[in-house]
């Protein structure tokens, strides 16, 4: 039988040498190995990495500030083994980012975060430096809301959460979203487990309505309504607040069903209100500024916080049935009376007429009852006839109080609207400013005496009719 066995001679020392002579060098292209810094001229860097020559790597790959000697040992990575002059081609920044790229396997892996630096904007999204390795941050991923201006966030290094890798296409793809929401859940759970009402906190003002704004306490919302804001009133909360702005605020009210925050900030300084009916006494007077006009008056600002009523009876002695509008305007300064305060309700009554002198009462001051007057027909009415008797005041003579001979219907159609005539005050009300006019013999009858106390100035006298 014949032995067909082959025996394998075993490999010498030898053998060994050459097979590394011919491929151990080649072998090692593609992979991080230490070297030693020989030679550091002012672009270059030698470095031996114990191969049959020696590769140069330009100093700019290892940092604008690093410090290299000779002696000193870095890890490089071998990108050929020949170049067309023999000469191995090394590189830092290969070394680096092959250092770093098993760094982030193990950090993706183990789903923890990773430290690095916005440094570029590209088609959907940014450049991120993650210590060497390049990662793509698309523009979702930036933060949990849109943002328009992303510069301040540039340039520094932040947390972010690999999504996912791909070496062998070099992609790398990561999300600063993630790692806020994360924080932000955090931080939530944390701030509603000490929340309750009364407590004073620090917030950043995040959206502007027409009824408040909302503030982020950090991880949780709360909102502060417009009437919260500032005892003073306040018609938009843009006038005090701009998004951005760091506020400190009061919790007056939390849901813990549904986790609603209500705030205040007017709520931690001292209600003006408490002070009112001793600082506005009753019958003073004091200035103001009007803040508001309404259909049934307008409010006057006392003190910042402390606004009272003038309603449109109270504004005018003498113009009635008139907007108010047409008598104060907003932010005009005025002179008020205070005729009542109610601390309980928060209001003050206040009047603006009578700060000036009643031109009834002294109307009547100078013409009393019985006095006879000159006035000039303004208004015919169904009625009455109305006399004015000075620029603001007009008084009334009733259709039984023209004539003794013709009823008022009749005796009403001698008179012209603007016709000056004569007539005698019988009867006044200044509270309810009323001037009536008449004749001044009333209880007589018609077959009695009949003075004209009512006439016209052209010289055409006639009875008055009884009152």
């Amino acid at each position: 039988m014949i032995n067909t066995e082959i025996k394998i001679p075993e490999m010498t020392e030898d053998f060994e040498a050459l097979m590394n002579e011919q491929f151990g060098d080649k072998g090692i292209t593609g992979s991080v190995v230490k070297g030693t810094i020989i030679r550091v001229t002012p672009d270059f860097a030698t470095v031996d990495v114990g191969l049959k020559s020696e590769g140069r790597i330009p100093l700019r790959e290892f940092g604008q500030n690093a410090e290299l000697k000779v002696g000193d040992v870095v890890e490089v990575y071998v990108d050929r083994y020949e170049d067309k002059d023999g000469n191995i081609v090394l590189s830092r920044e290969k070394a680096r980012r092959e250092e770093a790229w098993q760094d982030l396997e193990k950090s993706m892996n183990a789903n923890e975060r990773v430290n690095g630096v916005i440094f570029g904007r590209v088609k959907g999204g940014f450049t991120v430096d993650l210590n060497g390795a390049i990662a793509f941050l698309p523009g979702s991923q930036i933060d949990i809301r849109p943002i328009r201006d992303i510069t301040p966030l540039m340039g520094i290094s932040q947390p972010f959460q690999i999504l996912k890798m791909d070496k062998v296409r070099g992609n790398i793809v990561v999300s600063r979203r993630v790692v806020l929401e994360e924080t932000r859940a955090e931080a939530r759970a944390e701030l509603i487990s000490d929340l309750k009402e009364g407590s004073e906190l620090e917030g950043v003002v995040k959206n502007i309505t027409d009824y408040g704004a909302f503030i982020d306490l950090g991880g949780v919302d709360g909102l502060l309504h417009v009437t919260d804001i500032s005892w003073k009133r306040i018609n938009h909360p843009a006038e005090v607040l701009s998004v951005g702005q760091t506020v400190k605020v009061k919790v007056i009210k939390f849901n813990e069903d549904n986790q609603r925050i209500s705030l205040g900030m007017k709520q931690l300084e001292e209600d003006p209100w408490q002070h009112v009916a001793d600082k506005y006494q009753v019958g003073e007077i004091y200035k103001g500024k009007v803040t508001n006009i309404t259909d049934y008056g307008a409010f006057v600002e006392l003190e910042d916080g402390i606004e009272g009523l003038v309603h449109v009876s109270e504004m005018s002695w003498t113009r009635k049935n008139v907007h108010p509008g047409k008598i104060v305007s907003t932010s005009q300064e005025v002179e008020v009376k205070v005729l009542e305060v109610d601390s309980d309700k928060r209001r003050i009554s206040l009047g603006i007429k009578q700060c000036t002198p009643n031109p009834w009462a002294a109307y009547v001051e100078e013409h009393p009852v019985g006095s006879i007057i000159e006035g000039k027909i303004k208004n015919i009415t169904e009625f009455g006839l109305f006399v004015g008797l000075s620029d603001e005041i007009d008084g009334m003579i009733h259709l039984s109080d023209i004539s003794w001979d013709k009823s008022g219907e009749e005796a009403v159609k001698d008179y012209t609207k603007g016709q000056d005539i004569q007539a005698k005050i019988i009867d006044v009300d200044v509270e309810k400013e009323r001037i009536s006019l008449g004749g001044q013999n009333k209880g007589r009858t018609p077959t009695e005496t009949r003075p004209a106390f009512v006439s016209p100035i052209a010289g055409t006298t006639f009875p008055i009719a009884r009152k």
